[in-house]
């Protein structure tokens, strides 16, 4: 029984309230610094892979991703989520969860595997099939780490959860480059994502010292399943409208297309996502917390949805103008047909930036049906849009993309907030300041493009751009109304990782408006 009452350690959160304020902060601050790193070894790691393969090599790992990335929503089941959102859960639960997601995990791994013919025959790829075997032994390590990362999450420790996502980064990155150094091609993704996969399976099972018992049927995890199932439905449906870009543009085109589309997609959405990720883990424990406390809620979602405007769009907007530059000196000569791609896709990837408003409040407030529903929406319109586009191949794709997801944006804001304590205008308030600064400063990069910068080496003229960017983005925060009290707000966040709030009631977060 005592073993049992050690275990419950990782489930209580009372002690998180008395400085939810601060926990929130440190660990959104940690957070944000480990990403930071794990961009910069992903981007070089990107850098240095483009230059030892092919596109062609990139499209064939692209098209198996698209197919085993649907897949893997199957895994969690949105039982990660349920445990860090329910207010009470025990030792007995979290061991019946575990058990489900490692069953899950192993019968996935095995229909994936089955399922490779399948996936060579629908590309016209042979490659393909021990391509597919290959990446789904990642399955294996998923399903034993779903719960350990949402106990992790649950208890705010989320400078361990960063130590880990760094060390895989770091580790995948080198043996995927040393692979490719020694002649693997496409192989070399291959490992890359196991060696990730491994690696966080190890570092989560050493960081987080809770250990699964037997499952029980009467452990009561009916309603968290249930959570759970709206939860995965509405995952899968948007990986559906994430994904069936790439599989469209594949089967249609082939691997080189593919490598060109999906390379310039991620490029343009790698740091936005790398930014908002992190936020995330932050922001749905801390929203979760505060469901019951409207006024509480509302501030917070506030400054955090400012904290993601003001960072995530200047980038994806600085990304638009800079696209020469950013694919020469990142992928080199060969990619310069994403280019193109990669212009068309920013407007994605603007409301891409800002998309965690519906998904922090969908979560928190424990609505997975009503995200449901509306990714029902999400994904007809946008598949709709991708066949559209498809005859024009990767870049009428990408305009299909841009044009779903721009029109779709404010109609998912109006229904995510019809039952929640916000309103349009706690968005929009937050947002127009960031997005009408990104847009001018990325004007004034693109007219130096054209009139003053036109012959200056890719590296040189990126540094400046990137220096000049800045500087005109800070200068039009300060012009627009009450732009400086709000970069003062956001400075403020550094000094509070110095104090510790004294209790939930002080959590300072009134906005004025």
């Amino acid at each position: 029984m005592s073993a049992e009452a050690d275990q419950d350690q990782y489930f209580r959160t009372e002690g998180l309230k008395p400085d939810l304020r601060g926990r929130s902060v440190r660990g959104g601050a940690i957070t944000l610094i480990a990403q930071g790193g794990r961009f910069a070894i992903e981007l070089s790691a990107t850098a240095v892979l483009a230059r030892l393969l092919l596109p062609e090599d990139f499209g064939l790992i692209a098209m198996v991703l698209a197919i085993t990335g649907f897949v893997a929503r199957f895994k969690d089941l949105g039982l990660a989520m349920s445990t860090v959102q329910r207010a009470e859960i025990n030792h007995q639960q979290v061991s019946t969860l575990f058990w489900v997601n490692v069953v899950f995990g192993v019968a996935i791994m095995l229909f994936t595997a089955a399922m490779a013919p399948l996936v060579a025959w629908f590309y016209k790829e042979p490659r393909l099939i021990w391509v597919t075997v290959g990446l789904a032994t990642g399955f294996l390590f998923g399903g034993l780490t779903v719960q350990h990362q949402a106990l992790l999450r649950r208890q705010m420790r989320f400078a361990d959860l960063a130590r880990i996502q760094v060390a895989a980064a770091a580790l995948a990155s080198a043996a995927g480059i040393f692979s490719a150094w020694l002649g693997a091609g496409y192989w070399a993704l291959v490992i890359m994502q196991l060696v990730a996969a491994a690696t966080i399976a190890i570092g989560v099972w050493i960081m987080c010292g809770w250990r699964p018992g037997a499952p029980t049927r009467a452990s009561g995890v009916g309603s968290m399943l249930a959570f759970g199932g709206n939860l995965t439905a509405a995952a899968i449906l948007n990986y559906v409208v994430r994904n069936l870009d790439n599989v469209l543009v594949g089967w249609r085109w082939g691997a080189g297309a593919l490598g060109f589309y999906s390379k310039a997609y991620q490029l343009v959405l790698l740091p936005v996502r790398k930014f908002n990720s992190p936020v995330s883990t932050v922001a749905i424990p801390t929203l979760s917390h505060l469901q019951n406390k409207a006024d509480l809620y509302r501030g917070y979602y506030r400054r955090g949805i400012m904290l993601v405007a003001t960072v995530s769009m200047p980038i994806v907007a600085f990304a638009f103008a800079a696209a020469d530059d950013i694919v020469m000196v990142v992928l080199g000569p060969k990619w310069i047909e994403a280019i193109r791609i990669f212009r068309v896709l920013a407007p994605a990837a603007m409301v891409t930036a800002i998309n965690v408003a519906t998904t922090w409040v969908f979560v928190s407030l424990g609505q997975p049906q009503r995200m449901l529903r509306w990714n029902v929406i999400e994904a007809v319109v946008t598949t709709l849009a991708f066949i559209i586009g498809l005859r024009w191949g990767a870049i009428g794709v990408a305009a299909g993309c841009s044009v779903a997801l721009s029109a779709l944006w404010l109609p998912s804001i109006v229904y995510c907030f019809k039952t929640s304590p916000l309103k349009i205008a706690d968005l929009l308030g937050m947002i127009w300041r960031p997005a009408l600064s990104s847009t001018v400063a990325a004007v004034v990069i693109l007219a130096l493009g054209a009139f003053v910068l036109p012959s200056v080496p890719s590296l040189i003229s990126l540094t400046l751009n990137l220096a000049i960017y800045c500087c005109a983005y800070v200068l039009l925060w300060m012009i627009v109304p009450n732009g400086r009290r709000m970069i003062w707000e956001t400075l403020q966040l550094v000094r509070e990782l110095r104090t510790t709030a004294g209790g939930e009631t002080e959590l300072d977060v009134t906005e004025k408006k």
